[in-house]
């Protein structure tokens, strides 16, 4: 494993551990000191737990895309679909939530990627800026990105809702029927290989499901009419709140990478 992706595992707060004996690498060894001691342990027996990652001066660093990234820009007619569906978004008023909104918030990120992330709604900070995951949450959204060689830019981050819900609070039912559209016309236009859904209220409206997250978890789920693969994990903002549930979010991005895998081996 590389110092790169030691560094990005102990941004999202992941256990390293380290073996005394073996060969090291200078900046492996740079990376796992740098951690806090709480996230290092070392161990003799190469039997380590599988929640967390034994890193070794042998492993190649994976820090790279899942697949081939395309950064072009859309195709003309499509980048005017594009503008016309963000110019619906800033203006609807299809629900009570613009009149208390700042701004809508239509998505950002890679309008050809193969990776679309979602969250549940706009927070202060994203109705201030204009943008989906900024501040804390957004910061260790991105960690977690990169743990899987995906810079934000790499991927396309939007909301189920396109308007903060005041306080925060939970969305509506009609609030997300009539935000929904607009998420399915993103899909239709972006057709990614793979969506990640961050946080129970994000999972349960796009599965329609009460079921709770965590038995939402580890499965390949669909979603719309191009069953598109859906997984699921858990939202920053509650990582930030319960840092013991980050080794489980990072077997849910290692579960997306695989599934993308498979999925993109099967296009080939």
């Amino acid at each position: 494993m590389g110092a790169r992706r030691i560094e990005y595992l102990h941004a999202i707060g992941v256990d390293v551990w380290v073996r005394r004996d073996g060969p090291h690498d200078a900046a492996v060894d740079a990376a796992v000191q740098a951690a806090p001691s709480a996230a290092r342990t070392p161990v003799n027996d190469s039997a380590a737990s599988p929640s967390v990652v034994t890193a070794s001066a042998n492993g190649a660093s994976s820090l790279r895309p899942p697949g081939p990234v395309d950064l072009r820009p859309p195709e003309p007619q499509v980048q005017e679909q594009w503008e016309t569906l963000r110019a619906e978004v800033l203006s609807c008023t299809k629900c009570a939530l613009h009149s208390t909104r700042t701004q809508g918030v239509f998505g950002v990120g890679n309008r050809r990627t193969d990776w679309l992330i979602i969250g549940e709604a706009p927070g202060a900070e994203e109705d201030k800026q204009g943008e989906p995951f900024v501040g804390r949450a957004g910061k260790l959204l991105n960690a977690m990105l990169l743990s899987l060689g995906l810079p934000r830019e790499h991927v396309f981050i939007a909301n189920v809702l396109k308007s903060r819900p005041p306080g925060n609070r939970d969305p509506k039912p009609d609030e997300v029927a009539a935000c929904l559209p607009y998420l399915i016309r993103q899909i239709a236009l972006l057709k990614p290989k793979l969506m990640l859904a961050v946080g129970r209220i994000a999972a349960q409206n796009l599965l329609a499901t009460d079921v709770p997250l965590g038995r939402l978890r580890g499965q390949v789920h669909t979603f719309g009419e191009l069953n598109t693969p859906l997984i699921v994990t858990y939202h920053p903002a509650y990582l930030l709140r319960t840092p013991a549930d980050k080794r489980k979010a990072w077997e849910d991005l290692k579960f997306a990478r695989s599934v993308f895998r498979r999925l993109a081996a099967q296009e080939s």
